[in-house]
């Protein structure tokens, strides 16, 4: 399969969504509101949102987007749409507040509930996550040399006596410390890594963690792109329930449990 879109491209609006979020980020006022559900939203996301879904349209007007900060669209209007953007413009909202630098710019090419190319951008590091199943994982480091992910021959976690669990730093469940603890009673060292945002996933991808259990909500936004990169390093993510593939565009934009493995 060849991607319909170029990765240079999607790179370079993430390049200029991180600009202007830092230019936010290094102010004393954030410009903090709330949503509805009462999660916080910046000036930040709303002025990468713009550049993002304004960079995409541009550059590929025939491709929908469905951005987390831009207006619902309803499943009635996107259940026949084989191929999308899914947009997070600030994943990891509250980590950007607290100033730890755990935030990321989420850009996916999802086609027939498949994210088949991702970019994740950290912009206080200045690195991008990026690929897809058929591209590969690769790390574009702040110097812009290209690393490139393959965990296709790391084996499984299960198999593992050590183990690095990687999990939330600021959603941390019941049912997170309860996967851990289920390790260690059979008998496997269990090393626990704290991270915000989609960055958990990359940590998987980059191979500094072995599994990423997620046992609280997310949204496809929050996890699209980083999926892709998780596939193209040859790693998985699975619904903690079933073990089938999480798959997006789903008419509940809510993901189920599921585990990056």
């Amino acid at each position: 399969m060849s991607l319909p879109i170029e990765p240079a491209v999607v790179l370079e609006i993430l390049d200029e969504a991180s600009r202007e979020i830092l230019e936010v980020y290094e102010r004393d006022d954030f410009g903090v509101e709330h949503k509805a559900d009462d999660s916080p939203l910046t000036e930040a996301d709303r002025r990468a949102n713009e550049v993002i879904v304004a960079r995409l349209t541009e550059r590929y007007p025939d491709i929908p987007v469905l951005s987390e900060e831009s207006k619902e669209v309803p499943y009635a209007d996107r259940s026949c749409w084989e191929r999308f953007w899914l947009v997070d413009p600030v994943d990891g909202t509250k980590e950007f507040i607290k100033r730890n630098g755990e935030f990321t710019v989420n850009i996916a090419l999802v086609e027939n509930g498949v994210p088949v190319f991702g970019g994740v951008a950290r912009p206080t590091e200045g690195v991008i996550f990026f690929g897809g199943p058929e591209l590969g994982a690769f790390l574009r480091e702040k110097d812009g040399k290209v690393v490139t992910l393959d965990q296709s021959a790391r084996p499984h976690f299960r198999e593992l006596d050590r183990i690095t669990v990687v999990a939330s730093r600021s959603h941390l469940t019941q049912e997170v410390t309860d996967f851990v603890e289920d390790l260690r009673g059979k008998g496997k060292e269990v090393e626990f890594l704290s991270a915000g945002s989609s960055l958990k996933l990359c940590l998987v991808a980059e191979g500094k963690a072995d599994v990423y259990p997620r046992f609280g909500p997310t949204m496809e936004w929050d996890t699209g792109a980083a999926h892709a990169v998780v596939l193209g390093a040859g790693r998985q993510v699975n619904i903690a329930e079933t073990g089938e593939p999480l798959v997006y565009n789903k008419e509940n934009l809510l993901n189920p449990w599921f585990i990056v493995e």
